[in-house]
């Protein structure tokens, strides 16, 4: 049979599944649904093959679907319909992002409502909510160890609370964010729980192996994520019997060769968009499919899966987004962003430059970086930050560093002491994350202030802060603060104290609302003040510069090493360009008049609002940045 008639033959037999369905489906479900079955067909048969089992396994993924289309609220299917209106909107020079712990940052699902005021003061277009479902108590991984995906924790709040936020977020223009944890659940959801008790059905949830035979050969192309935690990918269970849990002991990896598991998942995450999430960070996106002899990263069945799960949103949940968390080689990271996978994705090779380049007062890795890695597809956008709830980690590639006579290793040994404080005439002060003896790899954890220097009483901590942002404001796609840093808010220490947390010193940039800094925001004589004020800024001069929209940028090079440059260029023929200028350096630098001689002399500063002259070239001090719209030659 062919691939063509296959479809057919399956496609004949689906519409007579849904017509018998007690519940009809509306037309406009039926056109979306005829729209993506030859996707979701022909993914599901190269991921499950074309044996009987997998169409039923398809039939019960439609009538999930079409069921939670049909939960879908009125004003959820307005949303859809205004973004299929608006297919770009994401990409506004409006769009800022903020991110947080419910708990450290406001108590509960409530306190968060009552920030609402503060959201829209600071610009925030986009709240991302740090994992707040039912999880184990003491360590859990800061909540990426689900045991309900639709239990919020007690302590936040219920359910209705969180669809109460939502609503109430989405009237102030703000589009909520949460975690989608779909590689792992921790051992005590209810799949888990049977699982270990011996149920079949569940067991083949997960990756259970009798003894070490297949772990051990596993194991030799598999690298250590954790391993502070536990060595290897796999975690003995009581019975003797191995389990996949590839981050801590507690997170057990789902078994996606299971056609039962996509769409018991699917379940989970359509349930999500029905509460009012628009955007699903899709956490540990390379690992979710194993294939003995590798690596079990970055396989081509996790790109078929998360197409598959977007398909079934395009169906059920139109409006919704995935954003890509994918922690891997650079040229990994943009394999996973395209409207019919990621339409957002971290940038993480960003993030790691750009402090990579305030160490080393070199920015010539970054530039490369924007150079030749930040081109995206059409539809699709960098979410740029400084720093996450997240470690550190080097994530350049070591060809690009060898172009620099940089050895990859070494320099990652380096940066680690830097920002440890380990390094003579370091300005940081963070802390060492999974740091490991044997192999001497390690993260960094630290607020942003801390890793910048304001801990350390350094004098350019604030400007570093602020350029920093500047860049990550900058380059395209939607800005990302962590709440807290915009004022300066420093590491909390006191994670060494508390027995579930002592073991991940990423509680120390995880700190509780720094209220009193915030109170200090509008006072320009504190330095929580001066941070805010600086920042509040650039947001709102971004929110009038069209040219910040999207994605493009223009590599624009200098004489120094620590400067890096871009244009950004009109995305209308009302709008100019904007150039981009930042020096990481310690001490000033000179941009000759031949480096912008390409640009009309005539300037305008956007940060200082006033008019610039480029022919005799300009000064950058230290730590420094300028966003000057320009006329080009």
């Amino acid at each position: 049979m062919t691939a063509l008639s296959a479809l057919e033959t399956d496609a004949a037999i689906v519409v007579e599944h849904v017509a018998r369905r007690e519940q009809p489906a509306d037309g406009e479900t039926v056109a979306r649904l005829r729209a993506e079955f030859p996707r979701l067909h022909g993914l599901f048969r190269a991921l499950y093959g074309d044996r009987a089992t997998s169409l039923e396994s398809l039939l019960t993924l439609i009538d999930a679907v079409l069921d939670a289309r049909a939960d879908r609220p009125a004003e959820l299917r307005r949303l859809d319909r205004d973004r299929a209106a608006r297919p770009t909107w994401f990409e506004s020079e409006r769009m800022l992002g903020g991110v947080c712990y419910v708990d450290r940052f406001a108590g509960d699902l409530d306190g968060v409502r009552k920030m609402i005021p503060y959201f829209r003061e600071l610009g925030l277009t986009y709240l991302h909510l740090m994992p707040l479902f039912a999880s184990p108590e003491g360590d859990n991984d800061g909540g990426y160890a689900v045991s309900d995906y639709r239990t919020v924790d007690p302590a936040l709040g219920t359910m209705a609370d969180l669809r109460a936020l939502a609503a109430d977020l989405r009237d102030a223009g703000i589009s909520l964010v949460l975690d989608f944890i779909f590689n792992h659940t921790s051992n005590e959801h209810e799949w888990a729980t049977r699982a270990l008790a011996g149920d079949p059905v569940y067991e083949n949830f997960y990756l259970i192996f009798p003894d070490r035979e297949l772990p051990d050969a596993y194991e030799r192309t598999t690298r250590e994520i954790f391993p502070d935690d536990h060595p290897g990918s796999f975690v003995p269970l009581p019975d003797g019997r191995w389990i996949w849990a590839t981050f801590y002991r507690f997170q057990w990896d789902l078994n996606y060769a299971n056609p039962d598991v996509f769409t018991a998942m699917a379940r989970e995450m359509l349930f999500l968009a029905n509460q009012g999430v628009e955007i699903l960070r899709m956490d540990a996106v390379a690992f979710i499919w194993k294939r003995l002899g590798t690596t079990c990263e970055s396989q081509p069945e996790a790109h078929l899966l998360l197409q598959a799960f977007n398909a079934v949103l395009r169906i059920a949940a139109p409006a919704v987004l995935f954003k890509s968390e994918a922690i891997v080689h650079p040229d990994e990271v943009q394999d996973y962003i395209s409207p019919d996978e990621c339409q957002l994705s971290y940038n993480p090779l960003q993030m790691a430059l750009t402090w990579e380049a305030l160490a080393t007062r070199d920015a010539r890795l970054l530039q490369l970086a924007l150079d030749e890695r930040h081109e995206l597809p059409p539809g699709t956008a960098w979410v740029n930050y400084v720093r996450s709830h997240d470690d550190i980690g080097w994530t350049f590639a070591d060809e690009d560093a060898a172009r620099f006579g940089i050895d990859g290793g070494p320099h990652r040994r380096f940066l680690n002491d830097f920002y440890i404080g380990r390094f003579a005439g370091s300005f940081s002060r963070g802390f060492p994350f999974q740091e490991n003896p044997r192999t001497g790899d390690a993260r960094i954890a630290g607020t942003t202030a801390s890793l910048a220097g304001i801990a350390a009483g350094d004098d350019g901590g604030e400007d570093r802060v602020v350029l920093a942002h500047a860049l990550a404001m900058s380059t395209g796609g939607i800005p990302l603060l962590y709440l807290g840093d915009e004022v300066a808010q420093l590491n909390d220490d006191t994670f060494q104290d508390d027995p579930a947390r002592r073991g991940d010193s990423r509680w120390a940039h995880r700190p509780e609302r720094p209220s009193e800094r915030y109170e200090e925001r509008r006072d320009e004589s504190t330095v929580a003040g001066r941070v805010f004020t600086r920042l509040r800024h650039l947001i709102d001069v971004r929110r009038a510069t069209t040219e910040f929209a999207g994605n493009e940028l223009i590599p624009f090079h200098t004489p120094h090493a620590a400067v890096v440059g871009f244009i950004r260029p009109a995305t209308d023929e009302h709008g100019g360009a904007v150039l981009v200028l930042a020096n990481v350096a310690d001490e000033p630098a000179a941009i000759p008049s031949e480096t912008v001689s390409g640009l009309d002399e005539s300037a305008w500063d956007l940060i200082r609002d006033s008019a610039v002259g480029l022919g005799r070239g300009l000064v950058l001090p230290a730590h420094a940045f300028v966003w000057l719209r320009v006329r080009r030659l």
